[in-house]
């Protein structure tokens, strides 16, 4: 999962994190799998397009990217968000890596033009690859819910981080089946 402290769960224990709960839920669910912690907190496209390589070290066999949220609330513009997401999504491409894309929405302080160029860019880039698992809104359910942020009203709580797990799911289902898993031996 490569994302920003959303993902890497920040202010939460290690097992509380989005990438932790769901994979407890798939193991749950009888997949037996390993999530992969790749959030950096304050990494924006550009941070996560740099650190790709480092991500894929591991070898993944598919790809949540979940990537925007910063870009938002430094007001970097939409058009250097896409090419960096579209850089990412590519690379992911070329290696054969199904992947998941997670929306963002941008902080209603910037504006309604800024916030609609900003949704775009995931609507945009989900149309013009149909191979993409597409989620439009990582925070469904938990932005503007004080019950479900931390303090910061950014970062949600365990029960936050659960709850996007929860709604992933059925996405992540997707994302899995079209996971070719290579041969032991």
């Amino acid at each position: 999962m490569l994302g920003d402290s959303i993902t890497a769960g920040f202010g939460l224990a290690r097992s509380e994190g989005p990438p932790a709960r769901i994979q407890a839920l798939l193991r749950e669910k009888g997949r037996n799998v390993r999530v992969i912690d790749a959030g950096v907190s304050g990494d924006t496209t550009a941070g996560g397009r740099a650190r790709l390589a480092w991500a894929l070290a591991d070898r993944p066999h598919a790809v949540i990217v979940a990537l925007g949220g910063n870009d938002g609330l430094r007001g970097l513009t939409p058009a250097q968000m896409k090419a960096n997401l579209e850089d990412i999504l590519d690379r992911l491409g070329q290696r054969n890596i199904p992947v998941l894309l997670a929306g963002m929405v941008a902080p209603p302080n910037l504006g309604r033009d800024y916030g609609e160029e900003f949704s775009a860019v995931f609507e945009t880039l989900a149309r013009e690859r149909p191979n993409v698992v597409f989620y439009p809104f990582l925070l469904d359910g938990v932005a503007g819910n004080p019950a479900l942020n931390q303090a910061d009203r950014i970062h949600p709580t365990a029960e936050g981080a659960d709850l996007i797990a929860r709604r992933m799911l059925p996405f992540i289902k997707t994302l899995l089946d079209r996971v070719a898993i290579p041969a032991a031996g």
